[in-house]
């Protein structure tokens, strides 16, 4: 194995994957998120800065080559998991998740039937963009179920015609209350959008992906 900062940045990103499970099963909400959102982030990150480490330094692998992609699927794949059970936006989320896990393993599967002829196969520039949009898109839900976290606890007990004026603006806001229901609303709609946007780019991409390959189908 080649061991380098590339490639262990990008085995840090594979293993930062189940590890979103792990905080939501093991901790208590918000802390699972705040840890999820954290290191999502920061493995998405890496996403980037490992490439660009590995053309800087003239240290691309074949293992780099190969791991990058599963880090990649893996990060998008479980965290989709997880925000499908956890998010309350499971309903509105739950089919174009269905959509990118869908082409993640058509595509998977078409890339191993494929063998040797799969690395001719660039990724394109619209690949790239479906990546960076579906992990923005789930940090968008984690961001949208810190903010229905807290604007809940900080609403606990309260009169509802209380929390109705003061969302109103008839009512003083200590708490800020106000600024956690509207990024509620916010993140809700964003990420509902973002996610819908990375369901389009990914079967859009997906398609392309299968039309090339198509000539190395035929017998």
């Amino acid at each position: 194995m080649t061991r380098n900062i590339p490639n262990i940045l990008t085995v840090l990103r594979l293993l930062a994957a189940p590890a979103i499970a792990v905080f939501f099963l093991l901790m208590p909400r918000p802390f699972a998120d705040w840890a999820a959102l954290a290191v999502f982030i920061l493995a998405s990150l890496t996403d980037y800065l490992d490439g660009f480490l590995a053309r800087r330094w003239q240290q691309v692998s074949k293992l780099g080559a190969m791991m990058d992609p599963i880090a990649d699927k893996a990060m998008v794949v479980i965290a989709l998991a997880v925000m499908v059970v956890f998010s309350s936006l499971s309903h509105w989320i739950l089919f174009p998740a269905t959509l990118i896990l869908f082409r993640e393993v058509f595509v998977s599967g078409l890339r191993e039937f494929l063998g040797d002829v799969a690395g001719t196969l660039k990724v394109t520039k619209l690949a790239k963009w479906k990546t960076a949009t579906q992990m923005v898109a789930i940090s968008v839900l984690i961001v949208q179920g810190l903010f229905e976290h807290y604007f809940g606890m900080w609403t606990w007990g309260m009169d509802y015609q209380i929390v109705q004026d003061i969302l109103a603006g008839t009512e003083e806001d200590p708490l800020g209350v106000r600024h956690l229901y509207n990024g509620m609303i916010w993140s809700t709609y964003g990420a509902i959008g973002l996610m819908w946007l990375a369901a389009a780019l990914t079967v859009i991409t997906g398609i392309d992906y299968f039309r090339k390959a198509a000539p190395h189908l035929k017998d």
